[in-house]
C-alpha cells in the first residue's frame, strides 16, 4: 500500500477545504466525484480524508470494509471544517493521529471515540511497536479488560525491551496476560502476545527450487519448533541465491526481507553441520546454518531439509535500547515531542535529580526512576548502559542538548554495539539564550567551555584566542563558578586584544526559566561578577550590533544586502 493520504470531497465548498487540507497534509486531492475517487483511493492510500457528512462517508466506505488490520484510516471533516471525526482505523490505520493533526490545523477539537483514548491508555494493538514487537492474540478481549480497569499478568519469556506497559499489573496468573515471547504455546486465559523480532531464518536451496517448497519447509520448521512466524525478522542466504525466485517469492509472501551474505562471511561462522558438497557448489561449507548465525546469536533449530531446500533458525539475543533524551533549556514547550515520547515509553529513566524533576510530567506511572548526584556522571553512564544490556528500554535525561557538554559523550564512549542507542536532540542553552537576545549567531560562531576541570586551561586559552582572531561570535559555557572565578575575565581580555571595546555582549542567566535574567552590555562594560554557572555569555563578532534592543549579527560581511 502506498504511504499516501487522499482527500475526497462531495461539494464545491468541500472541495475548497479539501484543496487547503491537501496542501497542509501534502496529500493527493481527488478530482473525481466521491464514488470513483474512493474506488481508486481505497487500495492506493493508507489514509483517507472525506470532506462530507459522516453518514455519506459511512455509506461510501461500507462495501470496501474488510479488516481493521488492512483497511485505511478514515477521517471525516464537515464542509466548514468545524468537526474532525476519526471514523475508521483509529489505531491501526492512524486515523486518530491524523484527526488530531487536521484539528490542530483547523483550530478545532478532534472527535476520537476509541475506548483506550477515553481512559488515556496506549492501544494494545500498537504496544511495543517502537521496539520492533508485533502484536498477536486476543487484543479485543484484553483491551476491553484493561479499559474497564482490570489488571493484567505480564510474562516475559524473553527480556526484550517493550517500553513502559502502563496497565495495572497483577501476579495472579489467572488474569488476562501480556506475554513477550517468540514461542507458540497454549494459554488458558485471554492473551496478547508481543512478538519481538528475534528470529533469523537461514535458507539454502538448489537452483530452481519452487516457492511452494521453500515456504512449506519454512512453515513446517517453525511449527515443529513452536516458533511464531511473527517473530521472524528476516531470511538470510548466500549471495549466489540473491536471484533465486523460490526463496525471494516465499519471503515476499510472508512479508520478510531477504539479506544476502558472501561466502567469506558464511565461512566465518562455526556451524554444527558443514558440508563439502555445499562448499564445492557455492564456496562455503554451510548456507542455512551459517546465514542464520550471521545476524542471530544462537542456533536454536539446526538445518532442516526438503528435496531442494534447507532451513535453519537462529535467535537474536535481547538487545536493549538506550535513549539519550534532551529536555531543552527549561521551558516545557521547548521539550520536543520526540523527547516526551521517549520518556513515556521508557521502562527505566536515569538522570541527575534536578533533570528528573523537570522530566517527571512525561514519566509514566510504574517507570523505574534512578537518581544520581552531581559528580556521579561516570556511575550514571555505566548504570544506564548496563540496564540497557539487560534488555530494558532506558532513557537518560539531560538539560539542553545531551550531546553538548553533557552525558551523551561519556555514555556513548562505553556503549557497545550490543545495545541500540538513540540520541534525541534538544534546544541548547546557547540557542535559548540567542533566541532571547535576538540573532547573535547570524554568521559563523563557536562554543567554548571555560571549565578547566577536564580540559587544561592552556588549551582553552588557545581556543579563545583562535576564535578571537577568526572573528567568530562566541558562546561561553560554564563561564564561572564558586571555584573558578578568574577564567571569564581572562577570556574577556584576550577578546579585547582583537575586538572593539563596544562589541555587543549578551549575558543570559536561566534562559527560558521563570527566573530568567537578560543583560545587554559590551565587552568593555561586561560585569563578570554577575555571571554564574547557569549563565551563558554570548559575545558578538566585529559586525554584531544592538538594534532595537536586540543583539544582531549580519549574515555576511558585504556592505550590500545581496542574498
Amino acid at each position: 500500500m502506498n504511504t499516501q493520504i487522499t482527500v475526497i470531497a462531495a461539494t464545491n465548498r468541500g472541495r475548497r477545504l479539501a484543496a487547503r487540507l491537501g496542501d497542509h497534509l501534502d496529500a493527493h486531492v481527488a478530482e473525481q466525484s466521491p464514488k470513483p475517487a474512493l474506488r481508486h483511493a481505497w487500495s492506493n492510500s493508507n489514509a483517507l480524508v472525506m470532506v462530507m457528512a459522516s453518514g455519506a462517508a459511512v455509506r461510501l466506505i461500507a462495501p470496501y470494509l474488510e479488516s481493521k488490520k488492512t483497511d485505511p484510516g478514515v477521517v471525516c471533516v464537515d464542509d466548514e471544517g468545524r468537526h474532525v471525526v476519526s471514523l475508521l482505523g483509529g489505531h491501526e490505520g492512524g486515523a486518530n493521529e491524523l484527526a488530531r493533526r487536521i484539528a490542530d490545523h483547523l483550530s478545532t477539537t478532534p472527535v476520537i471515540t476509541t475506548a483506550s483514548e477515553q481512559v488515556d491508555l496506549p492501544d494494545l494493538g500498537r504496544l511495543g511497536e517502537r521496539f520492533g514487537c508485533r502484536v498477536e492474540g486476543d487484543v479485543a478481549a484484553v483491551g476491553a479488560h484493561v479499559v474497564d480497569g482490570g489488571a493484567v499478568h505480564v510474562v516475559r519469556d524473553l527480556e526484550w525491551p517493550t517500553g513502559n506497559l502502563p496497565y495495572r499489573v497483577s501476579d495472579d496468573s489467572t488474569c488476562p496476560q501480556i506475554r513477550i515471547s517468540d514461542r507458540l504455546s497454549d494459554t488458558t486465559v485471554p492473551t496478547v502476545w508481543l512478538r519481538p523480532q528475534s528470529l533469523v531464518l537461514g535458507v539454502g536451496s538448489s537452483r530452481g527450487v519452487s516457492a511452494a517448497e521453500v515456504g512449506e519447509l519454512i512453515d513446517t520448521t517453525l511449527a515443529q519448533a513452536n516458533l511464531s512466524p511473527a517473530s521472524v525478522s528476516e531470511i538470510a542466504t548466500v549471495t549466489a541465491k540473491s536471484d533465486e525466485d523460490g526463496i525471494l517469492t516465499a519471503a515476499a509472501e510472508r512479508g520478510w526481507p531477504v539479506r544476502c551474505h558472501t561466502p567469506e562471511e558464511l565461512k566465518a561462522q562455526d556451524v554444527p553441520h558443514p558440508s563439502t558438497v555445499v562448499e564445492n557448489a557455492v564456496g562455503t561449507p554451510s548456507v542455512s546454518e551459517a546465514a542464520a548465525l550471521c545476524h542471530g546469536d544462537e542456533l536454536i533449530v539446526p538445518k532442516q531439509r526438503s528435496a531442494m531446500a534447507t532451513v535453519a533458525v537462529a535467535r537474536r539475543l535481547p538487545r536493549g535500547r538506550l535513549a539519550m533524551v534532551s529536555l531543552g533549556p527549561g521551558s516545557d514547550d521547548l521539550t520536543t515531542p520526540r523527547a516526551q515520547e521517549e520518556l513515556a515509553q521508557a521502562e527505566i529513566v536515569v538522570g541527575y535529580g534536578a533533570y528528573l524533576d523537570a522530566a517527571k510530567r512525561w514519566i509514566r506511572q510504574g517507570t523505574r526512576v534512578e537518581r544520581f548526584a552531581l559528580g556521579e556522571e561516570e556511575k550514571r553512564a555505566r548504570f544506564a548502559v548496563e540496564a540497557a544490556r539487560s534488555g530494558a528500554a532506558v532513557a537518560m535525561v539531560g538539560s539542553g542538548d545531551v550531546g553538548v557538554y553533557a552525558m551523551a559523550s561519556p555514555t556513548l564512549e562505553i556503549a557497545g554495539a550490543d545495545i541500540e542507542v538513540v540520541v534525541v536532540p534538544g534546544v541548547t542553552a546557547s540557542l535559548a539564550a540567542a533566541g532571547v537576545l535576538g540573532a547573535p549567531f547570524g554568521h559563523d560562531h563557536c562554543h567554548i567551555s571555560l571549565s578547566d576541570l577536564l580540559t587544561p586551561w592552556e588549551l582553552i586559552e588557545r581556543r579563545v584566542r583562535s576564535a578571537a582572531e577568526g572573528d567568530f561570535a562566541l558562546a561561553f559555557y560554564n563561564p564561572r563558578s564558586r571555584g573558578r572565578r578568574w577564567q571569564l575575565e581572562r577570556a574577556r581580555h584576550i577578546l579585547l586584544e582583537h575586538r572593539s571595546p563596544d562589541t555587543p555582549v549578551g549575558i543570559v542567566s536561566d534562559a527560558e526559566r521563570p527566573d530568567q535574567e537578560v543583560v545587554h552590555t559590551t565587552l568593555a562594560d561586561m560585569d563578570v561578577d554577575s555571571v554564574h554557572m547557569t549563565t551563558v555569555v554570548l559575545v558578538g563578532n566585529s559586525r554584531t550590533r544592538h538594534s532595537a534592543g536586540r543583539m544582531v549579527t549580519p549574515r555576511g560581511y558585504r556592505e550590500s544586502h545581496e542574498r
